[in-house]
């Protein structure tokens, strides 16, 4: 019981290293360089910051789903709430979707807990490391050097991209893929969220507002938040069966 639980509580600075390691290698590498030219020739980028329909399909269409995500899992907890605290109170399930609603309640507060900490921790950084776009260097036609994240940090470069924060809101429903109720699905889970985060990741990569390190390390920092916070709500959970 021991060995299996403590594996379990630790996956996730196992991935919190994955990490570190992931931003140290890539993050100041001509690896990023040499994708981010496969998107920029003859002074431009494959596709126009902005450009509809792909804004609003692969931008802001993602992120308004994420929103009302957020306030259906809030609306389901707050009536749950109140059933508990009023027993006689008219049933609403019929107009929950059932395989969220089949979820408990511990796993919709997870689920919610971890769709908003993850693009907030992840936008909390990005205030931190300083980092510029591809866009805004002279590589690319910009007007700021390509700095290291040390010497970004220090010189507090006036950008804010590393790491991608718009592909954690996809990256964000790694949440899925730890609800026990959902585990035989787990991989399943893992695979269709990565596609999505990567594909919301590689629009921005497009137009050079990302390096392929800053939606990797993106990626890998959402997975290392749902797992630790995983760890603490289901925790219990996990030792009852072995018991």
């Amino acid at each position: 019981m021991t060995s299996e639980s403590n594996s379990t509580d630790w996956v996730w600075l196992k991935l919190l290293c994955l990490t570190i390691i992931a931003t140290l290698t890539f993050e100041h590498s001509q690896l990023d360089v040499g994708i981010s030219e496969l998107f920029y020739a003859d002074g431009h980028w494959l596709l126009e910051k902005g450009a509809q329909p792909y804004a609003f399909i692969f931008y802001d269409f993602p992120k308004l789903l994420l929103i009302l995500l957020g306030v259906y899992l809030i609306t389901i907890l707050t009536w749950r709430y109140w059933q508990s605290r009023y027993p006689d109170t008219v049933n609403a399930k019929p107009f929950f979707i059932k395989p969220i609603a089949a979820l408990s309640s511990r796993e919709l507060g997870y689920l919610l807990i971890t769709i908003i900490m993850v693009p907030t921790t992840i936008a909390l950084l990005k205030g931190v490391t300083h980092v510029s776009c591809p866009n805004h260097l002279t590589l690319f036609n910009g007007d700021l050097p390509y700095l290291n994240l040390w010497q970004n940090i220090v010189a507090m470069t006036p950008a804010k991209c590393f790491p991608a924060a718009h592909a954690s809101a996809g990256f964000s429903l790694y949440g899925l893929a730890f609800l026990p109720t959902l585990r035989q699905h787990r991989y399943k889970i893992f695979v269709i969220i990565t596609v999505l985060g990567w594909t919301m990741g590689l629009y921005k990569m497009l137009f050079g507002d990302h390096f392929f390190s800053h939606t990797l390390v993106s990626m890998l920092l959402s997975l290392t938040i749902a797992c630790a916070l995983a760890s603490v709500f289901f925790k219990r959970a996990a030792v009852r069966p072995i018991r």
